[in-house]
């Protein structure tokens, strides 16, 4: 029975961000589903246990190939686990790496004055692509369609979901892991997947390019899954 491909998007965007590769893979003859998280900051905190139960209620029971984009990525350790032994597999499209073990911070120390000043009073943070100039998202997302869509589904989240800390459960990497990459700054995360050993690969594109080229980001996660 092949894998099925669980395509995590951030939190920040929602599930059209991977939605155009899981129909690639369905061409391709393997079963992708991407899981909404757009609701899991509802209620506060913690979040990361309504992103596991989020996965885990959209994922048959299958094999399953974990792909996380952006920092999606930070949650991959827990969902591996609320998913247990079926989970084959973890990728990193452009996406945060976990440590071994422990507690990861979502934001980086650094960002978080950023994120602070673009709050409002009620600690609530504007739509991601509302943080970038029109040039930049535009850059981003050349199609208006598909900008517009990826608009829209964004949620307002709290600025906690950016300061919260992900338990990472020792032992989560010991399934295939690989690095997909499409270009700065996460050429310094490429360069850490490396040096834990992982397959790396480069699509190159700016940091939504799964999807501006679907086709290619898909054949590169088969590539890196082993599943092609």
């Amino acid at each position: 029975m092949k894998a099925t491909f669980v395509l995590v998007h951030s939190l920040s965007v929602g599930p059209s961000t991977w939605e155009p590769v899981a129909r690639a893979l369905e061409r391709r003859g393997h079963a992708a589903v991407v899981p909404d998280l757009t609701g899991v900051a509802q209620g506060g905190p913690p979040y990361w246990p309504r992103v596991v139960e989020a996965v885990r209620a959209a994922t048959p029971e299958t094999a399953i190939v974990l792909a996380g984009h952006s920092n999606a990525g930070l949650y991959l350790p827990v969902v591996r686990e609320g998913l247990g032994e079926r989970v084959v597999s973890c990728l990193f499209a452009d996406a945060h790496l976990p440590p071994a073990e422990g507690l990861v911070r979502v934001a980086d120390e650094a960002f978080l004055p950023f994120l602070r000043e673009l709050a409002d009073e009620s600690g609530v943070l504007p739509r991601w692509t509302d943080w970038w100039s029109e040039e930049d998202v535009t850059a981003l997302l050349p199609d208006p369609a598909t900008r517009a869509r990826v608009v829209e589904e964004q949620p307002r989240l709290p600025l906690a979901a950016y300061t919260q800390s992900i338990p990472v459960p020792a032992g989560w990497d010991t399934v295939r892991c690989a690095c997909l990459w499409y270009g700065p700054p996460y050429d310094k995360v490429a360069e850490e997947a490396a040096r834990r050993g992982w397959p790396v690969l480069r699509t190159p594109g700016r940091h939504l390019h799964q999807v501006v080229d679907p086709e290619g980001v898909a054949d590169a996660l088969l590539k890196l899954s082993r599943t092609s």
